[in-house]
């Protein structure tokens, strides 16, 4: 089975400074395949839309729950993986159904809940090793502390 690689890059933002999430699969943020992705469909807005989740801004409940899909519920059923760029994640979410198997974690079904009417059937679903991920968010909750988000 071929799987993606995931890992999620944790840096300060340049306006205040605060912790900013952000996933990167196969080598490339989140953020810029979304872009990519919105960008190509025709969909307007795009490019530049989206940034990092920000811990600090929204209590998500552990990193390490949330990226497994056991996240708040505020969402109902799906996470947010990304936020704004303006660093309010429910200005402009991404949302994702995360799916945790023995040997696999799947990111599916993504929605813009503020443009329902977009397709994203064509983005994804991004398949990782459940080692490989649960390592990835091992580095993340000792980056960042085990009770952050």
């Amino acid at each position: 089975m071929i799987s993606d690689e995931i890992r999620f890059d944790c840096r300060r933002r340049n306006d205040g400074g605060v912790l900013e999430v952000v996933p990167w699969i196969g080598g490339v943020p989140l953020t810029e395949l979304i872009d990519r992705f919105e960008i190509a469909a025709g969909m307007r807005p795009a490019g530049g839309a989206y940034g990092g989740l920000i811990p600090e801004f929204f209590r998500f409940g552990p990193m390490g729950e949330h990226f497994s899909g056991r996240s708040t519920g505020v969402t109902g059923p799906k996470t947010p993986v990304l936020g704004c760029e303006c660093g309010e994640w429910g200005c402009w979410p991404l949302l994702a159904v995360v799916t945790v198997s023995d040997d696999q974690v799947r990111w599916d079904a993504f929605e813009q809940p503020h443009r329902k009417a977009r397709d994203y059937s064509g983005f994804g679903p991004f398949r990782f090793d459940r080692r490989q991920y649960d390592d990835a968010l091992a580095v993340l909750v000792t980056t960042i502390g085990p009770d952050a988000g």
